[in-house]
């Protein structure tokens, strides 16, 4: 949350001995009829950005999470593609020896 109004002086430094006397020309509330609208639309372009900005960080970060999920679910695929491949390998060796004995018998 932001304070747009009231707008409140800079507060003095003890040390420094300053006053709020300023000289303000224009006048200070022609001055504040003309800046009040384009500080507000700069909060208004400000509080839009970060909105922005704030959700290509999320979908960043979702995106990072599916990619790390999907490399996780790819390597454990690969696992078991290994597993079964070595699996049908020895199951052809075992019936290779087995026949061969079978001929030698």
């Amino acid at each position: 949350m932001e304070e747009y109004l009231p707008v409140t002086p800079p507060e003095s430094d003890e040390t420094k001995k300053v006053t709020s006397d300023y000289i303000i020309e224009p006048s200070a509330d022609k001055l504040l009829m003309e800046l009040i609208p384009k500080i507000l639309r700069t909060q208004l372009y400000k509080t839009l950005s970060d909105s922005i900005a704030s959700e290509h960080g999320a979908r960043m970060i979702s995106m990072t999470k599916a990619t790390d999920n999907a490399t996780e679910i790819l390597r454990d695929l690969r696992l078991k593609y290994n597993n079964a491949r070595q699996s049908s390998i020895t199951n052809e060796l075992i019936e290779i020896v087995s026949g061969a004995n079978a001929l030698n018998n």
